[in-house]
């Protein structure tokens, strides 16, 4: 299964913020839309990532205050990325070497989406259904067939 597969049932819904948005704003984002990430966007380009391990780490730092910084302070500005052709597979090993909750879809220069560790649980799980589902037809199909052709022997 490639990114491209789970982007189109996923969606290409993409939360954006600039670098110079203030920190509290962005907070209030995530919070408001229930995501644990956004995407950090300037004259069009990523330029990086701020999710909520970036926000804990603000609020460690400062004694549990998000202070009056910009995102640009705290965001991830080399966040790791796939394309829409990564296989499935080593998007889960990526995510999982490098601690990645969240890792921005790109074509050349265009953020597609954002794929998140529950929606790569979510298709494994997905497709894992789906073949115990073929499997146990498999499985309850074989004996008729066995006794169809013992019947006519």
């Amino acid at each position: 299964m490639k990114v491209s597969e789970i982007l189109k049932v996923k969606g290409n819904i993409l939360f954006t913020v600039t670098p110079d948005t203030p920190i509290q704003e962005a907070v209030a984002a995530m919070a408001e839309k229930d995501i644990g990430s956004l995407v950090v966007m300037e004259y069009g380009d990523l330029v990086g990532m701020l999710t909520f391990r970036e926000v804990l780490l603000t609020l460690h730092k400062n004694g549990g205050e998000l202070g009056g910084s910009t995102v640009r302070k705290h965001m991830n500005d080399a966040p790791i990325t796939v394309t829409p052709d990564t296989d499935l597979n080593e998007v889960r090993r990526i995510m999982l070497e490098k601690h990645a909750r969240y890792v921005p879809v790109m074509e050349a220069r265009t953020v597609l989406g954002v794929m998140s560790f529950y929606d790569v649980a979510k298709a494994v799980l997905d497709a894992q259904g789906f073949e115990n589902k073929m499997l146990k037809a498999y499985i309850r199909d074989w004996p008729a067939e066995e006794e169809e052709r013992e019947g006519n022997a």
